[in-house]
């Protein structure tokens, strides 16, 4: 085990998320058998008060998840000069067996939590809670998978010792090798561009279609996370090319270097704020017959599309001004 600061703080807040997670799931329990808003009983009130402070808690909780995931990336690629062949992240993520699979964990533990938040947000604004039971229901879903993305992580980091021999990110992401990496680097340039700005246009009418109609909420919802997919595709097939001036080094962790002023933290931040908005407002859709929330949801759906266009612009924007201004020209 390799101890630094940023590895000693990410097993903190792994050991703190896992804890609080797994103690208010035990609290979920009781408060999806034996909730009742019409009851006035001195249970029912103990339930209230204790709802109050796990979502509080977990608010809080959740947010440093969210926030875990990009120091995860940073220590992994300031982790990788111990690293023997390793040249970023990459690097760090192949010395072990465990280092793609918490990588994943981490995404989608970052993206339940921001459903989870923006669940919660929703249920405070309304008088009776009329989502206690779905947020609730999600928080045990949530359980268990903050409990694998605990041990996966502090399996991967107790794994990691010095002088370790791993490969290169040209050879992860190398066009043509094995693996999904691989796969999503041999994505032909002629096939990815055009993809990449179709689904953007798409995801841009489908939210301007539903901010003006207030129609189309499941589209725009569906669009925009098949965007986060395409996107995520077209930044290792091409995208990154670009920043690097070589035809071929397809690399998606380089970019969190210093070499290229760090622009791969907006370039992932704003994708998954793109992509959790989005879904986020296809959620909320499926809630719409909530008596209590009829006039609450269509104002937080709308600012969840207006969170998703403008990110989902800057993405595009980065990578655009890139493409237009970089000295590799790709035909």
């Amino acid at each position: 085990m390799i101890l630094q600061p940023t590895v000693i703080s990410l097993l903190l807040i792994c050991l703190v998320n896992t804890a609080m997670v797994l103690g208010s799931a035990g609290c979920a329990i009781p408060i999806l058998r034996r909730w009742d808003i019409r009851s006035g009983s001195e249970e029912q009130l103990l339930l209230e008060r204790r709802t109050y402070l796990v979502s509080m808690m977990l608010s809080y909780v959740l947010a440093l998840e969210v926030g875990s995931f990009f120091l995860f990336i940073y220590a992994a690629d300031s982790l990788h000069p111990l690293f023997t062949g390793a040249m970023c992240a990459a690097g760090t993520f192949n010395a072990d067996g465990y280092g793609y699979p918490a990588l994943l964990l981490k995404i989608v533990g970052l993206m339940l939590a921001g459903l989870w938040l923006i669940l919660n947000f929703v249920d405070s604004r309304a008088h009776d809670y009329p989502l206690i039971r779905v947020k609730y229901s999600l928080l045990l879903l949530l359980a268990p998978m903050a409990t694998a993305e605990g041990a996966v992580e502090t399996a991967f980091f107790i794994g990691l010792k010095g002088n370790m021999i791993t490969s290169c990110c040209r050879s992860l992401f190398e066009s043509g090798g094995r693996g999904v990496a691989a796969q999503m680097a041999s994505v032909p340039v002629r096939v990815a561009t055009p993809a990449f700005f179709a689904s953007l246009a798409a995801t841009f009418a489908s939210g301007h279609f539903y901010q003006i109609t207030k129609r189309g909420a499941y589209l725009f919802s569906l669009v925009s996370s098949a965007n986060f997919i395409v996107s995520a595709v077209a930044l290792i097939s091409f995208i990154s090319l670009y920043f690097y001036e070589l035809p071929n080094h397809h690399c998606p962790f380089c970019i969190l270097q210093k070499a290229y002023w760090y622009v791969g933290y907006p370039l992932y931040g704003s994708l998954l704020a793109g992509g959790v908005s989005g879904l986020g407002v296809g959620v909320l859709a499926c809630l719409r017959k909530t008596g209590s929330l009829s006039r609450i949801l269509p104002r937080v759906q709308r600012r969840l599309a207006s969170v998703c266009l403008a990110s989902y612009a800057l993405f595009a924007a980065i990578s655009v001004w890139e493409m237009l201004f970089s000295r590799l020209t790709l035909r």
